[in-house]
């Protein structure tokens, strides 16, 4: 298990993150995403601890609660010392019923981040997350109630999930302007087959020195290969949760291509997937969820596989984006100043 900087900070992350999503859901969509159960959850929390694992993330809506209550007594069964692992929350989602059970207001974040630290069982959060863009709330109300979190040492770091470049910029720009607590990461989906991350959002990461946690790595289960070609399976998250959308397109000759890189190092389709993102320069973290010990471990195995650069330029050639405006003419502009086509010069 190699360990890199979580965006600008000095803290340091494993490069996978185990993801809580599968612990204690109920309802109609939770408990199609996982219903683990307390046992079970102790199980997986060990099998990474184990592998060298210190990074974890959950949120408040996970289970309505569950998720986070069921970690926070993971944590106490096993005896694991506070200060060995990174624990990452999220907030924002309907949490109550009435107009301020959700959002990314002062008064919702503030009573959320302490709810959260009472199931975790802890009494702090390393890196609290804003789930989603709230767009009734103003930037500076959601970052200044980050800022008091941190000032009041309930949260560590502060993280982002699911906004676009643009959203992130400004949120940047008001905290650096009103030396607020920074914004260090941001969680966000990134597969082989569904790369649009790479348009706005990896360009804008890399210029600000982000950290990337990457969810849903596996597409909701298709690049496990489970649901592709002639013995594709009839169950599993994504036959009763079809999400996140995924082109098949581009996926079906991807997966074809990762079976043989698989089939030559006796390894997992699943494996290959979660290589391929530990590749990509954006990325810190790449969160695994998991039902049972034995598909955490495969997934925990990604982390030996190194793949060449042929096999990269093959998974490229493969899944990658459409030229889209205005990309493909920042490109060819942005040639003139690059020494390719200056004036002068041949082209």
């Amino acid at each position: 298990m190699r360990y890199r900087k979580l965006g600008p900070s000095g803290l340091l992350v494993s490069e996978l993150c185990l993801g809580t999503m599968t612990f204690g859901g109920e309802g109609d969509l939770w408990g199609k995403i996982g219903q683990l159960g307390q046992d079970e959850a102790d199980g997986l929390v060990k099998t990474a601890l184990d592998a060298g694992i210190n990074f974890i993330d959950t949120a408040n809506v996970y289970g309505f609660g569950n998720s986070e209550r069921i970690l926070g007594q993971s944590l106490r069964n096993l005896g694991v010392p506070r200060d060995e692992v990174v624990i990452a929350t999220k907030a924002m989602g309907v949490m109550s019923e009435g107009p301020n059970g959700a959002g990314a207001s002062r008064y919702h974040l503030l009573s959320q981040a302490e709810e959260s630290l009472k199931r975790l069982q802890l009494d702090h959060i390393d890196l609290y997350q804003i789930h989603g863009f709230d767009s009734l709330t103003p930037l500076d109300e959601t970052l200044e109630a980050l800022d008091t979190l941190v000032r009041h040492g309930k949260v560590r770091y502060i993280g982002l999930s699911n906004w676009a470049a643009w959203q992130i910029m400004k949120a940047i720009g008001i905290a650096g302007a009103r030396q607020l607590a920074p914004i260090l990461s941001l969680q966000a989906y990134y597969t082989l087959v569904g790369r649009d991350l790479e348009r706005e959002l990896a360009p804008m990461l890399k210029d600000q020195g982000m950290g990337l946690m990457v969810w849903s790595p596996l597409a909701g289960g298709y690049l496990s290969g489970k649901y592709s070609g002639e013995g594709a399976g009839t169950e599993g998250r994504r036959k009763a949760f079809d999400f996140p959308p995924v082109n098949r397109e581009r996926g079906e000759p991807a997966i074809e291509a990762m079976r043989g890189m698989a089939e030559s190092r006796g390894a997992s389709i699943a494996q290959i997937a979660l290589a391929w993102l530990l590749h990509q320069e954006v990325v810190t973290s790449v969160l695994v969820g998991a039902k049972r010990p034995e598909q955490l471990t495969d997934n925990i195995g990604a982390t030996e596989i190194r793949l060449g650069d042929d096999e990269l330029a093959t998974l490229d050639g493969l899944t990658a984006l459409p030229p889209e405006y205005p990309g493909w003419m920042l490109e060819r502009q942005g040639t003139y100043r690059t020494g390719k086509h200056q004036p002068g010069r041949p082209a």
